[in-house]
């Protein structure tokens, strides 16, 4: 069970076992970085956003009471972090990293592959072009499957702001990838 892991090791780590973090660090690291990458639009600002975030939870883990699951906790310290941090440095602009790649011989089955993997990396482009909230929320809610109540709590949002912004989002990335509708619908 998730939460009983979460508790056995935050436990060790309250009581001076500090190797045990290390499990945590492993399990929410890629979606520490993800909240880091989605607000501050920088893979090294968000990797250090999340080593930021890793060693404030670490130094604050005897304040975490249990109330709510330690992924919301981590969260919510990753972005008011990030949030912070953007509002200090003042990010504006968006850090893509395009690789060319030539195009081998296609095998079967591997050209619908290429093209999903495509999809996917045009859907994750959409989001990147979302403000900053829109993209973490949409992340949250979508992508990690996070309840509203749960993004309330990371966010400090209300339910209703919450729901009005994701609806926003969702708006913006359906005129945005109407294209692939389109596609779908020609018979690509």
């Amino acid at each position: 069970m998730e939460s009983a892991d979460d508790r056995y090791y935050i436990e060790k780590v309250k009581n001076g076992e500090s190797a045990s973090y290390a499990f945590l660090v492993n399990k929410y690291k890629d979606m520490v970085y993800s909240i880091g990458l989605k607000i501050l639009r920088d893979a090294d600002e968000a990797q250090d956003l999340a080593q930021e975030s890793f060693i404030k939870a670490y130094q604050q883990i005897h304040t975490f009471q249990g109330n709510s699951k330690f992924s919301t906790w981590l969260y919510t310290i990753t972005y008011r972090t990030a949030v912070t941090r953007l509002k200090e440095n003042k990010v504006n602009t968006i850090t893509l990293n395009e690789e060319t790649h030539e195009v081998p011989d296609m095998l079967p089955g591997q050209f619908e592959q290429l093209h999903a993997r495509q999809i996917k990396q045009q859907v994750q482009a959409a989001i990147q072009k979302l403000p900053e909230v829109d993209a973490v929320l949409i992340t949250l809610y979508y992508i990690n499957d996070l309840p509203i109540k749960e993004i309330e709590e990371i966010t400090g949002l209300s339910k209703a702001n919450v729901k009005i912004k994701l609806h926003r989002a969702r708006k913006l990335l359906e005129k945005d990838l109407s294209y692939l509708l389109e596609e779908k619908y020609e018979g690509r």
